[in-house]
């Protein structure tokens, strides 16, 4: 075992020891220690970090997992091409759940993205996937680069599209978050796709989608 890992091991260990009962260790506290084990790194190549990563992933520990996309996220400036079939990987062999999803996506794989658009081809076929986190991902992965109106190339709607009536509540409300981010940016586009599709669209996509729009308009788009 690497020592950082084997140091992150037991540093969440200490921090479970000192989190009252009942109570679950705090995300900032694990992000912090990720901060502090960043830098005890001292190959700092891509190779080395990634193995580290999948250490950590392989652990199946939630903090352990926090730490990985953190130090994933970190290495930002380094992406190439070969990264996408890393991230893809830790996404369907480690992502269990929304939470592990929302993190990794909108942080690390959601700034592969939004650095390298053409891969929105291979976000499209998410869509279809059995597992209800890929098909949640196909939709959060998009919210950085429409946060930083930078996702030419990226086509939001077509994936809320195929979404449009999945069986899954997360989904549903992946897509939506993923249209209410849309709505801060480009609120006219979004409007109309709501008219257009709100007799169709389930209420829990629907009702996130327009939150960040003033009081009016959302009053008038529910009434819908």
């Amino acid at each position: 075992m690497e020592e950082i890992v084997a140091k992150a091991i037991g540093k969440i260990k200490e921090l479970e020891k000192s989190t009252p009962c009942n109570k679950h260790i705090a995300t900032g506290d694990v992000r912090k220690l990720s901060s502090q084990l960043f830098r005890q790194i001292e190959d700092k190549s891509t190779e080395n970090v990634f193995a580290l990563c999948e250490e950590l992933l392989s652990e199946h520990a939630w903090a352990l997992g926090v730490i990985a996309f953190d130090f994933a996220y970190r290495m930002k400036n380094l992406y190439n091409e070969s990264t996408y079939g890393i991230f893809y990987h830790w996404l369907k062999d480690y992502v269990r759940g929304w939470g592990d999803c929302d993190d990794f996506c909108t942080h690390a794989f959601g700034e592969l993205l939004r650095q390298k658009k053409s891969l929105f081809v291979n976000i499209i076929t998410w869509t279809d996937d059995n597992d209800f986190w890929i098909r949640r991902a196909s939709a959060v992965i998009l919210i950085p680069a429409i946060l930083k109106n930078d996702y030419e190339g990226i086509h939001p709607f077509a994936i809320s599209d195929r979404l449009m009536s999945d069986g899954h509540d997360l989904v549903l409300k992946g897509y939506g978050w993923m249209l209410k981010a849309l709505s801060q940016v480009n609120p006219g586009c979004v409007e109309e796709y709501l008219i257009k599709n709100c007799r169709k669209m389930p209420r829990t996509a629907y009702r996130y989608a327009l939150e960040k729009f003033d009081k009016e308009t959302r009053n008038r788009l529910m009434r819908m």
